[in-house]
């Protein structure tokens, strides 16, 4: 049985942030670990700096001295790979190449036992062409943290062609041991989390691309989602050399699929040296970081004589609850409509309606109605703070709607925030994208739904996991969002999953 005893030696390779992370992890959970790195003396300097770190953990009340103490007492700086012939895990932490990694490998298979249990921890690279020409590829395995490692729960559990599946149970009930939460994934360009995380950047880049909005105006959309940070402040912290070469090499490892195409605003970026915060200036100028949005106008008192609350489900709900005061200031109460097959308000003839992937010119050209406005999908349960809401106006609107329309959705707690009159708004193309993306892994066999949910959240802070999305929507509801993207774009790129097509887990289409 691969990983027994429970206390076996581990040997992580690579002093940086991640194995010495992976080093604090294993050690904690009662390992001895031998830590290597090819540089001579990056072992022992990563050794002080983490036992400065759990001084400070210590002093602070987080863990106990005696803890901290015992952690170090088990981690041994080595200077050569065969003095932890002993190990029964090995785990690479080394630079992002499959050759350096593979050669690694080859080293270490001459010095551990045949049955010790070789994991890397890449984040992209093919667990599967790793282990070709290793005498035994299928004790390899990837083992995927997140940083910073101490912190972040997720481990992905990468299973090659050749992994044996006992050792891939095994890395995973290991995972557990050490406090995490391990997800199986095949391994396929970018496994669970960035392949499925790569919508949230590319639909953000598209909208900047054709200038919807500016990076903060979609930062605080999707912030307004539940997301802790929009995309544009999460590229300028990761760094946008960093997230460009991550999306180019999906796109490659996709033989280019349309998808995962690499956006030239972010390029042009890269080129010109705006990186995001470790140079000073991305999307954003550091330390100032993103602009306050702008001030909304005085309040102005509504206009109605009869109002009607369109649709069924969530949105539809909310609006007829979150309604009622400011018809209640107008001696109204909201009507109801449930089967007329659209969701949001019906004000004196006028439309503000919820976005179904159309804009809003061509919702006026089907149905006549030039008073119409789009708004972008709210969260639901509805926050109490105001939160961020995209809206598109119709350009043939009079002027009176125009100032109506967000004048409506203040009043039923959002802050209105005006973008272009594009397809699926922000967040709507958005989280239809990320579901997208996540019925093609499920469909692919990369992951389960629920290991694509735990994912999402615990690796990339994600609000909800895609197919909690899916519950909370509809698998018709994202199928119009994409679409009505593919018929705008005339493209590869917003193409339905088969999965989503077939009805999923939801209602069939």
């Amino acid at each position: 049985m691969p990983l027994s005893p429970s206390q076996f030696p581990v040997l992580v390779v690579g002093a940086g942030i991640m194995g010495t992370g992976i080093a604090q992890v294993a050690a904690q959970a009662g390992h001895p670990v031998r830590l290597f790195d090819m540089r001579e003396g990056a072992a022992s300097e990563a050794r002080v700096r983490l036992a400065a770190t759990l001084e400070g953990l210590a002093a602070r009340g987080k863990m106990t001295p005696e803890a901290a103490e015992a952690t170090m007492e088990r981690i041994r700086p080595i200077g050569s790979l065969a003095e932890a012939a002993d190990a029964r895990l090995v785990v690479e932490a080394i630079v992002e190449r499959i050759d350096a990694k593979r050669e690694l490998f080859r080293q270490i298979e001459d010095i551990v036992a045949a049955d010790a249990v070789l994991a890397s921890n890449t984040s992209s690279i093919s667990i599967t062409a790793m282990a070709n020409g290793l005498k035994r590829p299928g004790r390899l395995v990837g083992m995927h943290f997140f940083n910073p490692v101490p912190l972040m729960r997720l481990v992905e559990v990468v299973s090659g062609l050749a992994t044996d599946a006992a050792v891939a149970e095994a890395v995973f009930r290991l995972s557990q041991a050490w406090g995490k939460v391990p997800v199986h994934a095949r391994s396929t360009p970018g496994f669970i989390v960035n392949r499925i995380a790569r919508p949230y950047y590319a639909e953000t880049l598209a909208l900047l691309q054709e200038r919807a909005a500016e990076p903060h105006v979609l930062d605080a959309c999707l912030r307004g989602a539940g997301f802790r940070m929009g995309p544009c402040e999460l590229m300028d912290l990761i760094g946008h050399d960093t997230n460009f070469a991550v999306t180019a090499s999906v796109y490659e490892a996709n033989f280019q699929d349309k998808r995962y195409v690499p956006s030239l605003v972010q390029r042009e970026m890269v080129d010109g040296g705006l990186l995001g915060r470790k140079s000073g200036r991305g999307f954003y100028t550091y330390p100032a970081g993103p602009p306050a949005l702008p001030a909304l106008p005085a309040e102005r008192p509504l206009t109605a004589r009869r109002v009607v609350v369109h649709g069924l489900g969530g949105v539809a709900d909310m609006l007829e609850q979150a309604l009622r005061p400011a018809l209640a200031s107008l001696g109204l109460a909201p009507l109801r409509q449930r089967d007329s097959g659209w969701t949001g308000l019906e004000i004196d003839g006028g439309r503000l309606m919820l976005t179904e992937g159309a804009a809003a010119y061509e919702i006026a050209a089907a149905t006549g109605v030039a008073d119409l406005a789009v708004f972008d999908r709210p969260p639901l349960p509805p926050a109490a703070d105001g939160r961020a809401l995209a809206y598109a106006v119709h350009s043939g609107a009079g002027s009176a709607w125009r100032e109506q329309a967000p004048e409506w959705l203040r009043r039923l707690g959002f802050l209105p925030l005006p973008v272009a009159d594009t397809p699926g708004l922000v967040v709507a193309r958005t989280l239809a994208m990320l579901i997208n993306e996540a019925a093609d892994a499920v469909l692919q066999g990369v992951c389960t739904p629920d290991a694509a949910d735990a994912a999402m959240k615990l690796g990339v802070n994600y609000p909800a996991g895609p197919f909690e999305w899916l519950r909370g929507w509809s698998v018709v509801g994202v199928a119009a969002v994409i679409d009505a993207l593919d018929a705008a774009y005339r493209g590869e790129r917003y193409r339905l999953s088969p999965w989503l097509r077939r009805g999923g887990d939801g209602p069939t289409l």
